[in-house]
């Protein structure tokens, strides 16, 4: 199977799994952003330019299945996928999702999406910035880490070679 076919598959069955069963998940109305970790996991394994145009199409579709603001996770999660492709290392792709640094990209690339992503989307309401980055955005990017975990350490089973 080609590699973009299988990539684009198992999108699909993400997307599903974060439009239906992650809202489950949820702590104090804060859900895990699967989406993300699988965003960064392209990046650390194809590259920046295929991790930020998943990042858009993703984003995309997000954006139609919720019907909240067309275009925010599209440009939120393109963002998110062109900085967390400065993490690719083809040398290292084996090793970079299977230690605490995979944790560290999800972080930093679910830190800057929402950081984007609250800030656009407090515009004009009574929430200033502050209080949507560090009430929902760190505590997001916290819970998206810790739920990256578990993939990290499915990886750190696997032999290094691929």
């Amino acid at each position: 199977m080609p590699k973009h076919v299988r990539l684009l598959l198992i999108t699909l069955v993400l997307i599903t799994l974060q439009t239906t069963i992650v809202t489950f998940t949820s702590i104090a109305n804060i859900i895990p952003d699967v989406m993300l970790i699988w965003i960064v996991t392209i990046a650390i394994t194809q590259g920046q330019i295929p991790a930020t145009v998943y990042g858009f199409g993703i984003g995309l579709i997000l954006d139609l299945v919720s019907g909240q603001f067309l275009g925010l996770s599209a440009l939120s999660k393109t963002v998110a996928g062109f900085l967390a492709g400065y993490f690719f290392h083809e040398n290292k792709v084996g090793i970079n999702l299977a230690n605490y640094q995979f944790l560290i990209f999800v972080g930093a690339a679910s830190f800057a999406h929402n950081l984007i992503y609250f800030a656009i989307f407090t515009q004009g309401s009574d929430v200033d910035l502050f209080t949507a980055v560090f009430r929902f955005g760190l505590f997001s990017t916290i819970y998206t880490t810790f739920i990256a975990s578990i993939p990290m350490f499915i990886n750190s089973r696997k032999p290094m070679y691929r």
